[in-house]
């Protein structure tokens, strides 16, 4: 665990102490030990074939943890997801921290979930099956479930990475209600099923329509992968052609992220932003690469040549429909508020919203990044010159939401524009020389 830090270590630790805990009473339970074996097998082989077979899926077999809950008692129901985790296979080290944590994680949120359903007498609800009193209790253990796995990943994400204590648990227990809850749904099926005459073998059925949803899922995190493949070699066709400002796009992606999440944008819209930002200066690669290159100052006729990008980028990437939004900041992003701006001179409202977030990022990331012909400037007197162009050159609103995020996070770019050649980097470095010259 070398790589883990110790407080982490700690975290993980102390989750490890409670988990063992919590099966105590295991050795002295008069639970039907080849119900629980069964469950735990199961819980193993689904967890190895979503991982093999539906890379990238999430919440893969919660289902069977679930009707684990409804069906054993709480230390039973804690030991099902032990032999799968810890013995699931893992990506990233250290593996036997990783293994541990997430052994230890779901004991804990499948002990409490149990607790909760035993408590609102779920168990003979299950055996009865009493519908609709079967279902208060079911909610309350997937609500209990969400609520300890949130409160875990929470702590680790601020123990482990430092992430601040408000955000932390940002969002955790929202975003995992709905899809949980599907599976709560499918376990609780599972569990009636195992009670009712059919047995056993009618409630493994349930994992069927489990497995369409899985797949499904998968299908979508490929089609993700081809997008992701597809901005990265765009990007990469740009870094070739001029390596001027190296990570010049991944930092303005990582600015409008930071601005697009400050004005509380949902998750898809911040997604956008993020291949605007990357992608904003694609129509570069229609430019002759002696004018990009050029050392001394422009003509007028070469400066309306590389003017022209904005358009070739929206060219290139029209057909690509996953950008969406994307598409419009990438031709719009050198417009002005004041109507200054190009290719078509639009005011105010008239620029799309997408494009008023990347051109404050992109005039950030020219300012704050050191060129061969001046140095990089203090993040402060950056955000000054924004504040004075803003309402002129930039949305206000744009440049106070910069402005907050980075008060709050403070500026930490992946990439830096004076890296040399050998440095690992994200794989982008888009010129603009137009942003820095502002």
């Amino acid at each position: 665990m070398e790589a883990v830090p110790a407080r982490a270590r700690g975290y993980v630790g102390c989750a490890a102490v409670l988990a063992l805990f919590c099966l105590l009473r295991l050795p002295t339970l008069h639970a039907p030990w080849w119900a629980v074996a069964l469950l735990a097998a199961l819980y193993a082989a689904c967890e190895h074939a979503v991982r093999r077979r539906f890379a990238g899926a999430s919440h893969p077999v919660y289902a069977v943890l679930l009707a684990g809950v409804f069906l054993l008692p709480p230390p039973a129901a804690a030991f099902v997801p032990l032999p799968g985790a810890l013995l699931a296979r893992v990506e990233h080290r250290p593996a036997p921290a990783r293994r541990i944590w997430r052994a230890a994680r779901l004991a804990l949120a499948v002990w409490g979930a149990a607790r909760v359903h035993w408590a609102l007498g779920g168990r003979d609800a299950v055996v009865a099956s009493d519908f609709p009193y079967v279902l208060l209790p079911a909610v309350a253990a997937v609500l209990a479930f969400c609520l300890v796995l949130a409160a875990l990943d929470g702590g680790i994400l601020a123990v482990a990475e430092r992430v601040p204590v408000r955000r932390a648990w940002q969002g955790l227990l929202s975003r995992s209600l709905a899809p949980i809850g599907v599976h709560g749904l499918a376990g609780l099926m599972m569990a009636v099923l195992w009670r009712s005459p059919y047995g056993p073998v009618a409630a493994l059925l349930v994992l069927l329509p489990m497995c369409v949803s899985w797949w499904v899922f998968a299908q979508y995190h490929r089609e993700r992968a081809a997008h992701q493949a597809t901005i990265r070699a765009l990007v990469q066709a740009v870094d070739i052609k001029d390596g001027y400002t190296r990570g010049h796009s991944e930092r303005v992606g990582q600015a409008s992220v930071m601005i697009a999440r400050e004005l509380g944008m949902d998750d898809e819209r911040v997604e956008v932003l993020r291949f605007a930002g990357i992608l904003h200066d694609v129509g570069k690669l229609g430019v002759p690469t002696r004018l990009l290159r050029k050392d001394g100052p422009l003509t007028p006729e070469e400066r309306r040549i590389i003017e022209l990008h904005p358009e070739y980028g929206h060219e290139m990437v029209r057909g690509i429909s996953f950008l969406g939004e994307a598409r419009a900041a990438i031709l719009h992003h050198h417009e002005r508020l004041d109507g200054s701006g190009y290719p078509y001179g639009l005011v105010g409202g008239q620029i799309p919203e997408c494009a008023r977030v990347v051109a404050v990022a992109d005039a950030f990331d020219a300012m704050t990044s050191t060129r061969s012909y001046r140095r990089a400037r203090p993040v402060p007197a950056a955000l000054e010159e924004l504040q004075r162009c803003a309402g002129t050159q930039f949305d206000p609103r744009m440049v106070a939401a910069l402005v907050r995020a980075l008060g709050r996070h403070g500026w930490h770019p992946a990439v830096t524009a004076d890296e040399p050649e050998g440095t690992t980097a994200p794989p982008a470095a888009f010129p603009s020389r137009a942003g820095a010259r502002r």
